[in-house]
């Protein structure tokens, strides 16, 4: 049926349609509108992606967010790295803004290395990381206490019920912890009448 009419629609034009599909057109271009032509010195900065916290990972341009929260599971401190990065690139900025008020660290595997250890210890914090499975030499860790991480992981997922941290739609990576913060504020006010 569709056929016929476009042999009709084609008979009547003079030409016949080449393609057979109802969704094409007949002679695709580029449109005519044009935008304005750049003047001279106007050209775009190149785009950062270190700066914004953007690495290809394979999902695409990614970044990871690394957070600290209580015993309570309430936030405290968020860090942002490339998506390709390594976990223990965010533990670095945690631990400068926390080292004063903590006496142990839980964490999961990716943390798990000798520097991270050895930067815990020298700060006589209890470091409560599970080894890795590939490690030669496997660290002894409570596990008692390490049942308390499912705190962070409720954290992040109270965090992934807005979109817009689930899915980093943010070019820059202070608008993107601006609105981590934001939402980390509205999780904290509940609390606020319990102290």
């Amino acid at each position: 049926m569709i056929a016929d009419i476009w042999d009709k629609v084609g008979r009547r034009g003079g030409t016949r349609r080449s393609s057979r599909h109802d969704r094409q057109h007949h002679c695709p271009g580029t449109s005519l509108c044009r935008g304005h032509k750049k003047r001279i010195g106007e050209a775009e900065a190149p785009f950062d992606f270190a700066q914004e916290r953007l690495g290809r990972s394979r999902g695409g341009l990614t970044a990871k967010l690394h957070a600290r929260c209580d015993v309570r599971g309430r936030p405290l401190t968020f860090a942002l790295t490339p998506g390709q990065a390594h976990d223990t690139q965010g533990f670095g900025p945690l631990i400068r803004m926390i080292a004063d008020w903590i006496d142990a660290l839980l964490a999961d595997k990716g943390y798990d290395s000798d520097a991270v250890r050895d930067t815990l210890t020298s700060m006589n914090v209890e470091a409560v990381i599970p080894a890795r499975r590939n490690r030669r030499n496997p660290a002894a860790h409570d596990r008692g206490k390490c049942r308390w991480r499912n705190q962070i992981e409720r954290l992040f997922n109270k965090l992934k019920n807005w979109r817009r941290v689930a899915t980093r739609y943010d070019k820059t990576a202070e608008s993107y912890i601006g609105f981590v913060s934001l939402a980390s504020v509205l999780l904290r006010l509940p609390f606020v009448h319990d102290a």
